[in-house]
């Protein structure tokens, strides 16, 4: 059986869409948030239609066996700084796990940008009903977010304003944290 399920979150971020945009396609820039966790990291990234990404590296968790991730994405559409569309597939010691078609959509407001990530997953591979995996992925993709914030940050030290919201009500926040706690909690993050 496989398990499909659809999120959105919306982030704002403190910084004109054409910046946000460059923090997905450039790579140097995208390597500072967009990442596996683990060691032994490797990945090739073409931000193309028809381009795409791959990455790999090994985790370990606490009293876990290493496992090798891999994560393959190919980009569908590219609109200019307005929306981007890339299915990905995530493979744990080369098992597909789940496929995803995700909508990344950018829009100026007065003092930024309004992010909207939509994710369309199809778990293949899952645990129990697949609410954990889910829950898993929602929360990586978050984690995420916060390292994009992080690194479309000035280099000083500074407060800053995040709103983030997932559509189905799970995260529904409003703080402030310094660029230093955003890169930390980075850091921490688990996903595929």
């Amino acid at each position: 059986m496989v398990r499909h399920d659809t999120f959105t979150i919306s982030r704002h971020l403190d910084v004109p869409p054409g910046e946000v945009f460059t923090a997905f396609a450039d790579t140097e820039v995208r390597r500072r948030w967009f990442r596996l966790p683990g060691s032994g990291a490797s990945s090739e990234h073409d931000f193309r239609v028809g381009g795409g990404e791959t990455a790999r590296s090994t985790f370990t968790g606490l009293d876990t066996a290493p496992e090798l991730l891999e994560y393959r994405s190919r980009y569908i559409d590219i609109a200019n700084a307005d929306r981007i569309i890339y299915g990905y597939e995530a493979v744990v010691d080369g098992v597909l796990r789940w496929t995803s078609l995700v909508t990344v959509r950018l829009a100026a407001e007065a003092d930024g940008t309004r992010l909207d990530w939509t994710e369309q997953v199809t778990f293949v591979r899952y645990a129990g009903d697949g609410g954990v995996d889910l829950a898993h992925l929602r929360g990586a993709s978050v984690l995420r977010l916060n390292g994009l914030d992080a690194a479309l940050q000035p280099e000083h030290p500074r407060q800053q304003r995040r709103r983030t919201r997932v559509s189905d009500g799970a995260i529904d926040s409003l703080s402030t944290t310094s660029p230093a706690v955003s890169n930390r909690r980075n850091d921490k993050k688990d996903h595929a």
